[in-house]
């Protein structure tokens, strides 16, 4: 993974949560994570092919998914997700790959982004490549957007 990769992802998830969350988000320095991490309350697991290959997971503690999908539906309260809340989820998690191919695009890589799949409780993730952790700070709490990518 190069910089520019980052810089466009952190760019998409960013631009995700303040722009059409309307959420106060700043990121905090990307980490590498190793083979494996353990994610959060819930996770969004998105495959990606074309020019790059691998995987974009955001994690995040359930509050925050509360959150996430109050704001997606117009400010609702939200106390558990039925099965709307994980479709607004979902959602969520096309918003950023969908995000991120676009910014990719700008430095010449071309994605194709998997429907996403939600996984419920902490889970550990492992992959034969790297992640990096993208923290996302917000009003909401942490999001964490790991990534595996690597040349298609």
């Amino acid at each position: 993974m190069q910089a520019h990769h980052i810089n466009a992802i952190t760019t998409a998830a960013t631009t995700i949560v303040q722009e059409h969350l309307g959420i106060a988000a700043s990121v905090s320095k990307p980490f590498v994570s190793g083979k494996q991490f353990v994610s959060s309350d819930i996770s969004v697991v998105m495959g990606v092919n074309g020019t790059l290959e691998g995987q974009i997971i955001c994690t995040m503690e359930e509050q925050s998914a509360f959150s996430i999908v109050g704001s997606m539906m117009g400010g609702m309260a939200i106390h558990e997700l039925d099965d709307m809340g994980w479709s607004a989820i979902q959602e969520f998690g096309n918003w950023v790959a969908g995000k991120a191919a676009s910014e990719l695009s700008n430095v010449e890589e071309t994605i194709n982004i998997s429907p996403p799949v939600i996984n419920e409780g902490q889970s550990t993730f492992r992959m034969e490549k790297t992640f990096l952790t993208i923290p996302l700070g917000s009003d909401i709490g942490e999001i964490y957007i790991h990534v595996s990518v690597t040349p298609g």
